[in-house]
């Protein structure tokens, strides 16, 4: 299944948290599902929504649960103001393009969704009999879940984000003993950044659970942000030491979040991301990393002085070899710092090789 884009899902995270329990409007459409009245909700009264309308009232009042319950009532649709003050239409009949595609077959539902897609608006449907909410944004659809649930859910999710940590760290710690050790293969650097990839995706799941719960996701916040910590730091610092010029971080991040799940599993297809010269299904050939995460633990070391030192080394294992004044050499670097990088790169390297046989 391939992954939403990233703009689509920020759409529907901006929705959620319009929605999300502790916010006036949730409070109204939870009043609306108890009701069992059911109700179409537009949440933007922008021209091009008004353009659609038909009939109905102009309400322009100020939004409050208890009016937005009431007017539910009605059969028609409820235009609420793009800030969420305002109740600005009440009965309306919207009159979408016929011609986009839904997959939903009720006609509430066929409305809400014809009416966000093609006018790129968030739009909320609540069923009548079933209470279920749907929301349609960006063009995805969302069906809101109940909180009990949704909590039950995002904690086996957080489960399953402990383990594929526990898994990434793994693959980091073999990727520093072979970089110091100069025998990294592409393999080793693809496991990284696919297990990285895992992560992030798993913890993006996450993070649209806890926008969809509102004021209930505070202990689900604080787990994430625990084990979440700094991975994104360290797997930048991981595609950069490995991708070739011209190429930036940015660039394989976005063309692994393309990639579908199985995609991103397969270590070949993972490794084309890198567009590093060779045959990149070739996966035991042996790669030469800059440097740049090793350098990155030294201390006060600026980013841009340790871009200069990776790229006149050209590769950590001529820089594990450089001398003091070899490191004085780069521009910008002076006595104290070259002792300090060549001290906490011998550091690293003993560390590593202590842990790798203990």
């Amino acid at each position: 299944m391939p992954s939403r884009s990233r703009i689509a899902n920020e759409a529907m995270r901006n929705a959620l948290a319009r929605i999300a329990p502790g916010t006036p409007l949730r409070d109204g459409i939870d009043r609306v599902v108890r009701a069992k009245t059911g109700a179409l909700l537009v949440l933007s009264d922008g021209p091009a929504v008004l353009s659609i309308c038909s009939g109905g009232f102009l309400v322009d009042a100020p939004y409050s649960p208890q009016r937005l319950s009431e007017l539910a009532k009605m059969d028609g649709a409820i235009i609420i103001s793009t800030d969420g003050s305002r109740i600005a239409r009440a009965n309306v009949h919207l009159v979408p393009d016929p011609t986009v595609p839904t997959g939903e077959t009720g006609t509430r539902h066929r409305t809400a969704e014809r009416v966000s897609r093609s006018l790129d608006v968030p739009v909320v449907s609540a069923s009548e009999e079933m209470g279920v909410i749907n929301l349609y944004a960006g063009g995805y659809k969302h069906q809101v879940q109940e909180i009990g649930r949704l909590l039950d859910r995002g904690n086996q999710a957080l489960q399953t984000l402990e383990r594929y940590k526990v898994k990434l760290d793994d693959a980091i710690a073999n990727l520093t003993a072979v970089e110091v050790e100069d025998v990294v293969t592409l393999r080793d650097v693809v496991s990284v950044v696919q297990r990285g990839e895992m992560v992030h995706r798993i913890a993006d799941e996450i993070e649209t659970m806890i926008i969809e719960l509102g004021i209930d996701a505070r202990l689900l916040r604080l787990q994430l942000d625990e084990l979440y910590g700094e991975i994104d730091d360290e797997l930048d610092l991981v595609i950069a030491d490995y991708l070739p010029a011209g190429r930036t971080t940015e660039d394989t991040l976005a063309e692994m979040s393309r990639l579908s799940d199985d995609e991103v599993l397969d270590l070949r297809v993972a490794a084309a991301t890198l567009h590093r010269a060779g045959d990149m299904r070739d996966l035991d050939q042996e790669v030469a990393p800059k440097g740049l995460r090793l350098l990155h633990r030294v201390s006060r070391l600026p980013t841009a002085t340790a871009a200069r030192i990776a790229d006149h080394f050209g590769e950590l294992a001529k820089l594990q070899r450089a001398s003091i004044d070899d490191l004085m050499a780069v521009d910008g670097v002076d006595e104290t710092m070259a002792i300090t990088v060549k001290d906490t790169l011998e550091r690293v390297t003993e560390s590593t090789i202590l842990d790798q046989y203990s």
